[in-house]
């Protein structure tokens, strides 16, 4: 099968390549899943499970990318709850060869099942930063009806799921980002938004809840706009600041397939869209890896035409 692998971590981008690799074997509990549509994260070269597994081993040659989009065609042994045929979507193990591949060994409790009439690529932008959303603003800031929630980036990956969620859930959404934001923050139903480059971000008040994907100063000043009780969740790194009346979260996300199956009716429904700026063949992932500068949107990569 062919694969884009990385097997010299010095090398860094210039080190990952379109290669063949043999067919995957399903483990007890995986499938095998033959990917259409895959999505990465530009910086997951610098990450540990990348180079290595859960003993510390070196992995390598080893198959980035983690989110994935497709059908499963083969059963490891005691695999239950899904089928061979099934349209599936999700997230590979941080320490197993990913998605950036025509097939993958995927845990089947890291899947949701995925309607048959939901667009590959649109499944495959969304498992990190659903479930990151889902994750920070449910199982870590338990979000409220009524409840006021600021989130930076939001017209990131996601900054613009969260903001979906958000509104569905009844939330009174303030986003911040680029000017050039702006317009699409109107669309996602945000309340109120902020230019951090132009206008003071102390001006929008206190909230219950913020969600911090930058980190630093912002992620700081931000703690201080928090009302008594109010929860500051970030994912951007462990908070230095702590809240007087409060909680200040840091958090990695995690597969979960039953949250993935609440996205998945969702995108199904029309309820949630992911934000998909360019999708890519799998021969072009080494390429997409670089940074493009500020663009809304993921890119995707197609693996397997439909």
């Amino acid at each position: 099968m062919r694969a884009i692998t990385v097997r010299d971590r010095e090398a860094g981008l210039g080190g990952l390549t379109l290669t063949d690799l043999p067919y995957p074997h399903a483990a007890e509990n995986d499938v095998i899943v033959q990917v259409h549509a895959a999505g990465f994260t530009r910086g997951e070269l610098d990450w540990p499970g990348t180079w290595t597994d859960r003993a510390g081993r070196d992995r390598t040659p080893s198959v980035p990318g983690h989110e994935l989009s497709g059908v499963i065609v083969d059963l490891g042994y005691g695999t239950t709850g899904l089928t061979v045929g099934q349209h599936v979507f999700g997230l590979t193990d941080w320490a197993r060869n990913g998605s950036l591949a025509e097939y993958t060994a995927v845990e089947a409790r890291n899947l949701a099942p995925l309607p048959a009439d939901v667009d590959h690529v649109a499944a495959a932008a969304l498992p990190i930063s659903g479930l990151t959303a889902w994750q920070a603003l449910f199982d870590h800031a338990h979000l409220k009806t009524g409840q006021t929630v600021l989130i930076h980036g939001v017209g990131g990956a996601v900054g613009s799921v969260a903001a979906q969620l958000a509104r569905e859930a009844g939330g009174r959404i303030i986003g911040t980002g680029r000017a050039s934001d702006r317009d699409a923050a109107r669309d996602l139903g945000v309340h109120k938004f902020v230019d951090l480059d132009g206008e003071l971000l102390e001006d929008v008040g206190e909230v219950d809840v913020v969600l911090d994907v930058i980190g630093g100063d912002i992620r700081d000043r931000s703690t201080r706009l928090l009302r008594p009780g109010g929860t500051l969740v970030t994912i951007a790194g462990p908070p230095t600041i702590h809240p007087h009346d409060g909680r200040a979260i840091f958090f990695v996300v995690e597969p979960n397939g039953e949250q993935l199956a609440h996205l998945a009716s969702r995108l199904h429904d029309g309820r949630l869209i992911p934000l998909v700026n360019t999708v890519r063949p799998l021969a072009d992932a080494p390429a997409a890896f670089s940074p493009d500068g500020h663009t809304r949107g993921r890119t995707i990569i197609k693996v397997t035409t439909d």
